[in-house]
């Protein structure tokens, strides 16, 4: 494959997702940063991912669907010692819930040493995520050694908050994810996540912050209100489109991938967000993070059908 334009760092896991209330589970794929990749890919950008797998029957699983959809695995470590990560969403009135069987994962065993910086200068964006910082200290480490290999190189650094309290203490969580984030120039923030990371609940504000951190553009999800999009000279709400939605996993990773995908193709951060929460909305009317992603002839036409 050629050098990817968007390259994706963190876990890659193994989703099983509660399809019933008698306990039935649909296994599929998930992990924030391996669904962004893919959900890129789907929309027609060129990705790859930075992490490590066991040498195991889902790591096998995982390099299968990264070839599947195009996301180029040429600089994943397969690790002979260590298992690939999994995870159970189970559904009930409060939302969508998740539990982890992570701890010691090949992903969370990867160290700066691992880091492959040609790779990366290579790339046009960097991406990582809060969960990307949190699964050990040693995979924080190499986050944090993949950013400044970016930014010598000139490529652009996007980062979703992505905070998971199961993963860390909140006052760890605030500390490592605004230090990311000032050297974001992508800031990707949930405002759930904004609310806890930085005590505010205002949008504008929010916007705000991460812009005087240092942030070029950014993207704050609104759920099923869209999302506010803010440079240093514009910002702009988009507004979302309705769908009856199944199950979100997934779908803020679906905007991520298409958000990246659509701005190195269009430049336009707006247009990207619109886009983007086409894609996110299409994504939440299945089970699953990966399956119910769709493809950039679907956006489209759901665009059409929302103009």
């Amino acid at each position: 494959m050629p050098q990817p334009q968007i390259v994706c760092m963190g876990e890659p896991m193994i989703e099983f997702n509660q399809t019933g209330a008698e306990g039935h589970y649909l296994r599929g794929h998930g992990g924030d940063v391996s669904n962004c990749a893919i959900a890129a890919a789907r929309a027609g950008a060129s990705t790859g991912m930075v992490t490590a797998l066991g040498r195991d029957e889902f790591g096998d699983e995982m390099m299968r669907l990264w070839a599947e959809n195009g996301v180029d695995a040429a600089r994943v470590i397969r690790n002979g010692q260590a298992h690939t990560g999994i995870y159970f969403v189970s559904h009930g009135e409060a939302g969508h819930s998740f539990s982890y069987l992570r701890a010691g994962s090949a992903a969370s065993r990867y160290s700066p040493a691992d880091v492959p910086h040609d790779y990366i200068a290579g790339a046009r964006i960097l991406h990582a995520s809060g969960i990307s910082l949190a699964i050990s200290d040693s995979a924080c480490d190499a986050v944090f050694e993949a950013i400044a290999a970016a930014r010598a190189a000139g490529v652009l650094v996007s980062f979703d908050t992505n905070l998971r309290l199961r993963l860390w203490p909140l006052e760890r969580a605030r500390a490592l994810i605004e230090a990311a984030m000032k050297s974001a120039d992508i800031a990707l923030p949930g405002l759930e996540d904004a609310e806890q990371l930085l005590g505010l609940s205002d949008p504008d504000r929010i916007a705000d912050h991460y812009l005087a951190a240092g942030a070029k553009i950014v993207a704050l999800t609104l759920g099923s209100k869209g999302c506010l999009v803010a440079t240093p000279d514009e910002r702009r709400h988009v507004a979302g489109i309705p769908v009856e939605a199944i199950d979100a996993t997934g779908a803020g990773d679906t905007f991520d991938g298409n958000f990246l995908a659509e701005l190195l193709r269009l430049g336009d951060p707006f247009a990207a967000a619109r886009y983007a929460n086409a894609a996110a909305a299409l994504a939440t009317k299945g089970h699953g993070a990966v399956a119910p992603m769709p493809r950039r002839a679907e956006v489209e036409a759901f665009l059409a059908a929302h103009a």
